[in-house]
């Protein structure tokens, strides 16, 4: 081989080197972009966008379906889009924005199930709303999906039928779409969420291991479960699934935050009657506090009493507590 060819074949490696550090380099800087989390929602500045008027925004049911119209958009078209189907760097490689999807993703199923079953029907025997009927199940679709079909464009064909339902709601020349703000309604809702929210908080809770005591069968004498379990439990995330759990915590929250802000404007009434206004607002309170700022670059897992920081306790502290406020807001609405 001659010099000219070793020289042409060392040149033509160096560019090949300098090109895949370009690459690397590109797709780490839009990583960072991409890992972001959105803004909380300000319910009634979307509530009159998307109903176009301050009147329709004041018909009962109207702020509750245009959050979850928002809620579920801001998967779609946050900043860097949809990415819990992505095949490719640099979505591929990300993990924290796929678990916080998720977390908000469950809340808008729970909600589309929610408005299906109950809010929009009078009773169990009435006939359930046509658009509804079409948006709850597409936010079922699988959430990895990557083609044929796609995730986005089925969650996308919930959101139009959430819409149109909306556009219904808010005409007062159409009287097939309902909204009933009724304590009975609000309280089933709430039994979903508060199941959500302790599951969470046990996941967070077990970054450290623990050693549980079996209660599953307590409270019943005659209760039985299909196999046997041991009286105590050895509970505890592994550490690779630790980031992930509290990033689909932070998710959850954020969409429940703002369902909850809309509940209490839509269902003010019912809340007022209860006298359990301060209740869904102590909810929300204990809700901020889990969208503060992460300032750790990574999530730490540190002991219960250690130097160094447990962020999944921190936020199972948080969750928890509005958990308890969630259960006794529940009780409040079923007394008479």
């Amino acid at each position: 081989m001659t010099d000219q060819a070793r020289s042409g074949g060392a040149q033509r490696a160096r560019l090949l080197a300098q090109a895949f550090a370009a690459l690397v380099i590109l797709v780490l800087i839009v990583m960072f972009l991409w890992d972001h989390e959105p803004d909380p929602i300000d319910v009634v500045a979307v509530t009159q966008e998307r109903t176009g008027s301050e009147a329709a925004a004041a018909v009962t049911g109207a702020t509750t379906v245009a959050t979850l119209v928002e809620v579920a958009s801001t998967l779609l078209d946050k900043r860097g889009g949809y990415l819990s189907n992505d095949l490719l760097p640099p979505g591929l490689l990300m993990d924290n924005v796929p678990n916080w999807e998720f977390g908000v993703l469950t809340q808008v199923r729970d909600m589309a199930k929610s408005l299906r079953n109950d809010f929009s029907r009078s009773q169990t025997q009435s006939t359930e709303d046509p658009d509804l009927a079409v948006a709850e199940p597409q936010f079922n679709f699988d959430s990895a999906s990557w083609m044929l079909p796609a995730t986005e464009n089925e969650y996308e064909k919930g959101i139009e039928a959430l819409d149109s339902y909306l556009r219904r709601l808010v005409d007062t020349d159409q009287q097939d779409a309902q909204f009933y703000a009724r304590a009975d309604n609000l309280r089933d809702w709430l039994a979903v969420v508060e199941k959500r929210m302790g599951s969470l908080a046990q996941r967070l809770s077990a970054s450290v291991g623990q050693q549980r005591v079996n209660v599953d069968l307590g409270g019943d004498a005659a209760a039985t479960a299909s196999t046997p379990r041991a009286s105590e439990l050895a509970v505890k995330t592994p550490w690779t699934e630790l980031d992930d759990v509290f990033y689909e915590a932070r998710g959850a929250t954020w969409a429940l935050l703002a369902l909850l802000r809309a509940v209490q404007i839509d269902c003010e009434r019912v809340l007022a009657d209860k006298n359990a206004l301060v209740s869904l607002r102590q909810i929300v309170r204990e809700l901020e506090s889990t969208q503060d700022t992460v300032w750790s670059p990574v999530i730490l897992n540190g002991t219960g009493f250690g130097l160094v920081a447990n962020h999944s306790l921190v936020m199972a502290s948080f969750i928890s507590r509005a958990n308890a406020a969630l259960i006794d807001l529940r009780r409040l609405l079923e007394q008479g």
